[in-house]
């Protein structure tokens, strides 16, 4: 896999995992981290997967494992490698099963695909109101 090919591949994911589309307290790239990502491009397909903490694996066709650095902010996705970065628009979060075409900072035209995602977390519960009583009104 060349620098380029690695820059592509966090171009595109940048784009598909920025923006806001979840509730409030919903956290960009949320809905893929620990799921793998196919990223097509140019007819290569690599898979992306993203960890907790900003970490973020490439495993090319041939079987080699690039590691690198991912954010999700700005209604941007960017994925880095230490000698490149690569950032694709992110306007809502990925859904299972329904490839994104998106466009990388560097002009790659890309395909993501999650094959599943993660729940998105439950609302938070409201805060408890003073004077309620319980069930008898005591």
């Amino acid at each position: 896999m060349t620098n380029s090919t690695v820059i592509r591949t966090l171009a595109g994911l940048t784009v598909a995992l920025s923006g806001s589309a979840f509730a409030q307290g919903w956290t960009p790239g949320a809905e893929v981290v620990g799921q793998p990502i196919s990223v097509t491009t140019n007819g290569v397909i690599n898979t992306v997967t993203l960890s907790p903490g900003g970490q973020a694996t490439i495993a090319t066709p041939g079987g080699r494992i690039v590691n690198g650095t991912w954010t999700a902010a700005n209604g941007q996705l960017c994925l880095g490698n230490g000698a490149a970065q690569e950032c694709v628009p992110y306007a809502g979060p990925f859904q299972a099963g329904q490839p994104m075409a998106l466009t990388s900072s560097c002009g790659a035209s890309e395909t993501w695909l999650a094959a599943s995602t993660n729940a998105p977390p439950p609302p938070p519960l409201p805060p408890p109101s003073q004077g309620q009583k319980g069930e008898r009104g005591r």
